[in-house]
């Protein structure tokens, strides 16, 4: 069995949500695990899981817009911290001794893998921006190419990748993987319903979005994000609980929300329409929505637009027909590929060197 030091990415749910899945399969398997996290994957993991909490680097967004002023002014606050849990966590490698690293998308581990001569494993949807050929949209080329520098950066030289992907293409080496997205199990086993409400999730002050969304009054919209309780007109303001969000997302006739990879990978598993308003200034989201676009489970929508959304509320026929044949979430494919790399490979993990 290994000894296994587990990185997660703090920045919004999605990351966190795959690791509980998978952190939990391996100490199935007998290994032994350290995570390390920060911010809302350290929050989501600490209580199920031996993590060392770590100050890691956070997006900040005005109004669906990523604000560049805001995400340097928080980070740069927090460089003391970062510093001070730096040491911890290359104590921790010195102390705990791993047989490999897997990361989902946290550098600090990532690197010090490398730092340490230890085998890497990248689990994580960002990688098929940098392993795998895609149709990416014009305008957004240059954006493209500097996200995969950036992953470049943040997840060096990994020894392999595991990659969640809803679109498949062409990879770009025998070292990477492609599996459908992974899907925690609160959501797995649920049985989808169609109401008739639509659920929405925003991340809060995309009040755009909302005054939009007041002009349809025969539609109910269940609003996450905002953290509060409240009735507004047609806009009902809800609260998060994992089991009261996943419940209003299961029974909803569709979902309108931001192009986050783990929520739409929840609402195609479910068969629900989503009419994705991509963060502007993050090109993940950009791609997730035009692929949902492309292969007519959804719609992507740059700004919220009334005509837009009269017109993907119009089509909702044609996006359930599509989604009626869409077979792509699963958790067991990415499962056994893991054990298999741990269980064939550890005399080439012990004797790894770059």
């Amino acid at each position: 069995m290994a000894k296994i030091i587990y990185g997660v990415s703090g920045e919004g749910s999605g990351h966190s949500s795959r690791a509980k899945l998978m952190a939990a399969h391996l100490e199935q398997q007998g290994h032994e695990l350290k995570l390390v996290s920060y911010d809302r994957g350290y929050r989501n993991l600490h209580q199920q899981f031996d993590v060392l909490q770590i100050q890691g680097l956070t997006i900040a967004s005005v109004d669906n817009k990523v604000s560049k002023l805001k995400t340097l002014t928080e980070n740069l606050a927090n460089l003391p911290e970062g510093t001070r849990a730096f040491n911890k966590l290359r104590e921790l490698f010195k102390s705990f001794q791993p047989d490999c690293v897997i990361t989902d998308f946290e550098p600090c581990t990532a690197y010090l893998a490398n730092h340490y001569d230890l085998p890497l494993i990248s689990l994580d949807n960002q990688h098929r921006m940098r392993y795998m050929e895609y149709a990416c949209p014009a305008d957004l080329k240059k954006e493209a190419l500097l996200t995969e520098t950036i992953i470049r950066a943040m997840v060096p030289k990994p020894w392999y990748s595991l990659i969640t992907s809803f679109h498949t293409g062409a990879l770009k080496n025998d070292h990477c993987q492609v599996f459908p997205p992974l899907i925690r199990p609160a959501a797995y086993g649920l049985t989808a319903s169609r109401g008739e409400h639509i659920l929405v999730y925003a991340t809060s002050g995309f009040d755009s979005l909302l005054d939009t969304l007041s002009l349809f009054p025969r539609e109910r919209f269940y609003v996450y994000g905002y953290n509060k309780d409240e009735v507004v007109g047609n806009l009902h303001f809800r609260s998060f609980s994992e089991e009261g969000f996943l419940q209003d997302l299961s029974s909803s006739k569709a979902v309108m929300a931001t192009a986050g990879f783990t929520l739409i990978s929840e609402a195609l598993h479910l068969k629900k329409p989503y009419l994705a308003f991509p963060m502007q200034g993050q090109f993940e989201q950009h791609l997730n929505a035009h692929m949902l676009d492309k292969q007519g489970l959804g719609k992507a929508c740059l700004q919220p637009d009334q005509d837009a959304i009269a017109a993907f509320l119009y089509q909702l026929p044609d996006y359930e027909q599509a989604l009626s044949l869409y077979q792509g979430c699963g958790n067991q494919g990415m499962q056994d590929k893991l054990d298999q790399l741990l269980a064939n490979d550890m005399a080439l993990l012990k004797s790894f060197k770059r």
